[in-house]
């Protein structure tokens, strides 16, 4: 520790700085050293707070630059991406393209099959009527050959009995119900039902005309006949157990 100067001493400096010019430029030049040193000092503590601010901030760059390097990376690859999307992307709309030209030809040739269709039904339409007409006929002229065979048949019959033929009426009407053909004698109706394959509906109807005859013709004998081509044996049986006569032909 430096010595504190008395009072004399401190006089005696005081009157040399005023006289001794030499003196007092040394002292002033001492002085100013020391201020410029403080100054140093401040500043090369300043500079070092710096330094390591700036060591700092080279840290938090160089963290920031990998960062970045790293959203770089992943950028590119969401670039590679979505290059490999976009290619994948218009592949698919030429496949579409592809489709929708095959669709719209599958659509045109299944437009001109419908048309064809359309004029086939027709056609079938018109083959199905003419078909039908000409069941008809067939159907029609069967029934009257059917209907004039059993009349042929019965006429011997009742000629053999001694018996008489009154009338002959072909698809004759009982209140209001139809019968193929009716044979009245003078002791006898015969009441006929004539189908190609009857079914066993066919006989039950010619059940329901014979009941309507009876009533019709109380004072005579109802004989039913089911006439046809191809009858079935249990078909046979059945008219048969009714009490119905059976004609093939």
């Amino acid at each position: 520790m430096s010595e504190v100067l008395s009072k004399e001493e401190k006089l005696r400096i005081l009157k040399t700085l005023e006289e001794d010019v030499e003196f007092r430029y040394a002292m002033a030049g001492a002085l100013g050293v020391l201020e410029i040193l403080k100054r140093l000092d401040t500043i090369e503590s300043r500079l070092e707070e710096n330094s390591k601010r700036l060591e700092l901030i080279e840290k938090r760059l160089e963290e920031h630059s990998r960062i970045l390097q790293e959203h770089s990376k992943r950028l590119e690859e969401h670039s590679r991406i979505l290059q490999e999307h976009s290619k994948r992307l218009e592949e698919h709309s030429r496949i579409l393209q592809e489709h929708s030209k095959r669709l719209e030809e599958v659509t045109k040739t299944l437009n001109i099959l419908v048309t064809k269709i359309g004029e086939h039904s027709e056609k079938i339409n018109g083959l199905r009527r003419e078909v039908s007409s000409l069941s008809l006929v067939v159907g029609a002229l069967t029934e009257s050959f059917y209907a004039k065979s059993v009349y042929e048949d019965i006429e011997r019959e009742v000629l053999k009995r001694g018996e008489k033929v009154l009338e002959r009426i072909r698809n004759a009407r009982i209140d209001d119900v139809d019968i193929d053909l009716l044979v009245e004698t003078d002791r006898v109706v015969y009441i006929i039902e004539v189908k190609v394959r009857p079914e066993y509906e066919d006989v039950g109807r010619l059940i329901a005309k014979i009941d309507i005859a009876k009533k019709h013709y109380p004072e005579k004998n109802i004989v039913g006949i089911l006439a046809g081509a191809m009858i079935g044996k249990e078909i046979e049986a059945y008219a048969r157990g009714k009490e119905i006569k059976v004609y093939t032909y």
